[in-house]
């Protein structure tokens, strides 16, 4: 569909007028891994939604994964099957020498089929050439939102790199969020961008995080009843401007509720068909259902391990032992039958199927899980 074209209606009242980048269709699939390669960034916006465990600090997470060694990220791209990785952060390219080291070690593993994009602030038309030739697909500019109009004068950095970026074989777009009180200079942007020719621009709804609440009730923003965590008029002049403006280049504009409705649910869902034990039941939602028998420091796991599997009568392959989290993992229903004949506490839980297995929900299953 050409970006003249019908405006297509989202899950989560996203919307676009034009194709999707390649990206944001396996984003949307849930094919895409999440590589946050640090939390370090000279523009500090004060709508940065970046969690407090990651802002400012030079840290790499793949997915929930947090990463000490560069096997880890291959590890956690085959835990989810992924066909592409969205390089984010902080900015990435403050630190170009580990992006580099990132993208060729993809590029290697997973072959050059294996999308990699990238966002940064920054316009630096030398990193960007040598990600290029390292293997980056395609990169997404954050202009800052006091440079949004012409880009004629203060926004010429932008606008070159913008320019020159074919050249260097790397699709470009911009994404930024919609603060609702700058449609006027967004709609000069986006008529700078389409002169320019860019493949395509993402609007992003302006949301509420624990990091940027404080500063954004600051500057008068509330929250959105319809929209979750969205800010109010944000949605509002996303939708004005892909209804209204009938520009070459495609524009699509997402949600703050598509992301955790469509994108962060897919690829839990994949991650849970392809790394969840067998044992486990998925839910519609991505998270996994089984049974646990916990045991303290100082105790024998081993030991619990084979009771359970005796008084459980199971198989290899039907239980397995979590020796960092020090506990035996089951069926829960299983482990319903005979919980009251262990000493040790049993639950059956829900949480994610992701690295740090977050916890939804916990049912104590015999009296040792009541505290005392």
């Amino acid at each position: 569909m050409s970006a003249g074209g019908l405006v297509q209606i989202l899950p989560f009242d996203s919307a676009s007028r034009g194709d999707l980048s390649p990206a944001c269709v396996q984003c949307a699939e849930g094919r895409k891994m999440v590589l946050f390669v640090t939390g370090r960034c000279r523009f500090r916006c004060f709508y940065c939604p970046v969690s407090e465990r990651r802002n400012q600090k030079d840290v790499t997470y793949a997915n929930e994964r947090l990463i000490l060694d560069d096997s880890e990220i291959l590890e956690e791209a085959r835990a989810m099957d992924a066909s592409g990785t969205g390089i984010t952060g902080g900015d990435p390219l403050g630190v170009v020498d580990r992006v580099e080291r990132y993208v060729r070690l993809l590029k290697r593993e997973f072959g050059p089929s294996h999308h990699i994009h990238l966002y940064t602030h920054e316009p630096h038309p030398e990193k960007l050439r040598r990600l290029a030739a390292a293997g980056l697909d395609e990169f997404r500019l954050h202009i800052p939102h006091y440079l949004w109009g012409s880009l004629a004068a203060s926004g010429g950095a932008y606008r070159s790199v913008l320019e020159e970026a074919p050249a260097w074989g790397l699709r470009r777009g911009v994404e930024i969020p919609v603060l609702p009180e700058k449609e006027r200079e967004l709609r000069a942007l986006l008529r700078a961008l389409d002169r320019i020719g860019v493949d395509f621009v993402n609007l992003n709804e302006l949301e509420f995080s624990e990091t940027n609440e404080e500063k954004l009730h600051a500057r008068g923003y509330a929250v959105d009843p319809r929209a979750g965590w969205g800010v109010q008029g944000s949605r509002a002049v996303a939708e004005r401007l892909v209804r209204e403006m009938r520009l070459t280049v495609p524009v699509h504009y997402c949600s703050s509720r598509f992301k955790d409705g469509v994108q962060l649910k897919r690829r839990l869902l994949r991650r849970a068909e392809r790394s969840a034990p067998r044992f486990a039941d998925r839910t519609p939602d991505g998270t996994v259902l089984f049974g646990i028998v916990e045991l303290p420091a100082g105790r024998d796991l081993e030991a619990l391990a084979r009771q359970v599997a005796r008084l459980g009568r199971l198989r290899p392959g039907e239980f397995r032992v979590d020796r960092i989290r020090r506990r035996v993992e089951l069926d829960g229903d299983r482990l319903r039958r005979f919980a009251g004949r262990l000493s040790a506490p049993a639950f059956a839980i829900e949480e994610y199927p992701t690295a740090d297995a977050l916890e939804v929900e916990r049912e104590p299953l015999n009296a040792s899980a009541f505290p005392k």
